[in-house]
């Protein structure tokens, strides 16, 4: 288990005054969210972003502040390149609607596909996905169940996908045991499909068990739940496997951190799920965070992620949830002050 020392915490009252909480609109749905809501906090280096899912306890929210915090008070480590390649993200939508979601991503190499969405079925993934190969036939594709599947499920959905020359898949099932399953059972059947660790990564103790258990080609990193760009970097070197990293639906304040542990790692042998920032109608940076030609630019992400103050006021959150944050930024404060 990673027992980096934390920084002391800012004081709790300066975090309240100087925070901005908004509440953004979505282009499509995206995990079940039209809207997305983030408290953003402005520090000596810089800005950060607290937006945990709202269905996130307190436990596992605070990393995410610890990230916010780490981004404003500390900044990011030095890059070591200064451009990250992204992918395009395309959730679970009908088929017919994939053409338009690629087109607010412009010209990209690799496209994250949503699967395994709650109601519906493997049919409308392998439309969605087909969908996604007669637009760019020459893209590397994957795709990400969110733990959605049971693991006969997973191996039966991966066969089917397959045929599409998956790049990798994604947290087919829950937990390690799971994912180590069904590589197995990929591998007996002779589906060359890679796995990727998301979740089984996030949530585990020992991110060594993993690579252990041979349960993951891959592993896909998030600043945020991770509890920073640092701790992320400290993770990737214990697991010892490639790997990716992925936004959790940030705005480009949240994204420049994301961007920053993609620039610091020493390999980056996939493209970023970093491109997400397409998914929102409107967002808090001018200009905004979003691809260029399939690559985010990695060199003074502090200045690149500074809010508009008029975009803050326009996209401001109404009072009560304004106070919804505060309230769960105060109760995470507290559990990292506890040191938990």
């Amino acid at each position: 288990m990673i027992t980096a020392p934390r920084p002391a915490l800012p004081d709790l009252a300066e975090l309240e005054a100087g925070a901005a909480v908004v509440r953004l609109p979505m282009r499509v749905k995206f995990r079940g969210v039209t809207e997305r809501e983030a408290l953003l906090v402005r520090g000596p280096a810089g800005w950060g972003e607290f937006s945990p899912f709202l269905e996130y306890d307190d436990a596992e929210a605070s990393r995410w502040l610890a990230s916010g915090l780490e981004a404003a008070w500390e900044g990011f480590p030095e890059p070591v390149r200064d451009r990250v390649p992204v992918n395009a993200t395309v959730p679970a939508v009908p088929a017919g609607q994939v053409p338009e979601v690629l087109a607010a991503f412009g010209p990209v190499q690799a496209v994250k596909v949503k699967v395994a969405e709650r109601g519906q079925a493997l049919a409308d993934d392998i439309a969605r996905v087909a969908a996604v190969r007669r637009a760019l036939p020459e893209a590397d594709l994957r795709v990400d169940a969110n733990a959605g599947w049971t693991v006969p499920e997973a191996v039966e959905a991966l066969v089917r996908l397959g045929e599409f020359s998956l790049e990798y898949a994604e947290q087919p099932v829950p937990g390690i045991n799971g994912l180590a399953e069904v590589r197995a059972l990929l591998e007996a059947r002779g589906t060359p499909v890679r796995i990727a660790a998301d979740e089984a990564v996030r949530k585990a103790e020992d991110p060594l068990r993993v690579a252990r258990a041979r349960a993951a080609d891959l592993i896909i990193v998030k600043a945020a739940p991770l509890g920073g760009v640092r701790r992320a970097l400290e993770i990737v070197r214990e697991a010892g496997l490639p790997a990716v990293v992925s936004s959790a639906l940030d705005t480009s304040v949240g994204l420049a951190a994301g961007v920053a542990l993609a620039a610091a790692l020493p390999s980056l042998p996939y493209a970023c799920g970093l491109g997400t920032g397409a998914l929102l109608a409107h967002d808090v940076v001018s200009p905004a965070l979003v691809p260029d030609g399939g690559f985010l630019p990695a060199d003074r992400l502090a200045e690149r992620a500074v809010p508009d103050p008029e975009l803050l006021e326009r996209y401001a959150a109404p009072r009560e949830r304004r106070q919804w944050w505060l309230d769960r930024l105060r109760r995470c404060y507290a559990h990292l002050a506890a040191g938990h």
